[in-house]
């Protein structure tokens, strides 16, 4: 078996579909990155690089602490994954065809994968996640087992029940936002603020802003499942208004950041996302349309609204870390 660079480089660029025989020729870290879709991992790395932002602003950043948080956060993000398509299989959320099947190799429900090598896969991810949470525990301390703990709580009850009971767009907000940003900033800085509490607000909203337009997309077939998401509980309406909400108070909060003194005037950088946002608005103005637009990615169907999240955030974010990194430049060295 040889190594897969394009399959690599696939897998973390998009969600590929593929067949028995083009699986078994992939090298098992092809097999990893696609099981665990790496292609979703950058919604943690931005988080990792804010954190980092915010550590050297304050004179405070240590890069061993950080580079053994941003593994283990992005270890557990892909334990979680993994556990996620064998909960909905064991439980029969994706047979028939479901959403997710659709959109990207499903590994266990697609046959490629049974379930106790998913398991190998969530097992060995999962105790790397958990090392690096016990050596940060050993080395900072204090409040740091009880963020490890929270954060292993949502790792393995996020897609049941939390994602079955409302309480799945809630705690990614917690978790991308105040959680992953806040809490990752006192390990790598032994310092919390409520300063740094509200920086992580933004990127959390679109972290949420993300899972909302997924549940969005998926609102028929949850609601046939009786997969109770806040978007079957609001309606299908009322979440793509509350979702164009959540991305509109991502710049409300930037602005309020500035405007209190928080960070420099650089952070405003984040309105060049202004046309992503644009973008998103059109979209979840309406409902998913019944076929894809004739210029809309095919390999990308049925997801509509959740691109249009995805994008944004990811736009958002980029100018985020922009805005961030010229403010730190200019607080440490003021001209």
């Amino acid at each position: 078996m040889t190594v897969n660079m394009a399959m690599w480089r696939k897998a973390l660029t998009a969600m590929p579909h593929m067949e028995r025989s083009e699986w078994d020729r992939l090298d098992i870290v092809a097999k990893w990155l696609v099981s665990t879709r790496a292609a979703a991992l950058v919604i943690t790395i931005i988080p990792c690089l804010i954190v980092a932002l915010l550590a050297i602003r304050a004179g405070r950043f240590d890069p061993t602490l950080w580079a053994i948080t941003t593994f283990g956060l992005v270890m557990a993000h892909a334990t979680n994954n993994l556990l996620n398509d064998m909960t909905d299989y064991l439980t029969g959320v994706d047979k028939n065809n479901y959403f997710r099947t659709q959109y990207g190799v499903q590994p266990i429900e697609a046959g490629l994968m049974s379930v106790r090598q998913n398991l190998a896969y969530a097992a060995a991810t999962g105790l790397v996640a958990l090392a690096c949470g016990a050596y940060l525990v050993e080395t900072r301390g204090g409040p740091t087992i009880w963020l490890v703990s929270v954060g292993a709580f949502f790792v393995l009850f996020y897609t049941w029940p939390l994602k079955h009971i409302g309480m799945g767009e809630i705690a990614v907000f917690l978790v991308w936002g105040p959680l992953m940003i806040a809490g990752a900033y006192f390990v790598v800085t032994g310092e919390w603020g409520w300063r740094i509490l509200s920086a992580s607000l933004p990127y959390g909203l679109g972290a949420g802003s993300v899972i909302f337009g997924k549940h969005i997309d998926k609102y028929e077939a949850d609601k046939a499942k009786g997969i109770h998401t806040l978007p079957v509980l609001l309606g299908e309406k009322m979440s793509r208004y509350c979702t164009i909400g959540i991305m509109a108070a991502q710049y409300i909060f930037v602005v309020a950041l500035v405007i209190t003194g928080s960070f420099g005037l650089s952070l405003l950088l984040v309105f060049l996302a202004l046309p992503s946002f644009g973008r998103a608005l059109q979209a979840y103005k309406r409902p998913r349309p019944i076929w894809p637009p004739a210029n809309y990615p095919a390999s990308a169907w049925p997801l509509w609204h959740v691109s249009f999240s995805f994008v944004h955030n990811r736009t958002f974010g980029f100018w985020f870390l922009v805005g961030l990194s010229v403010d730190v430049i200019l607080h440490r060295f003021p001209l």
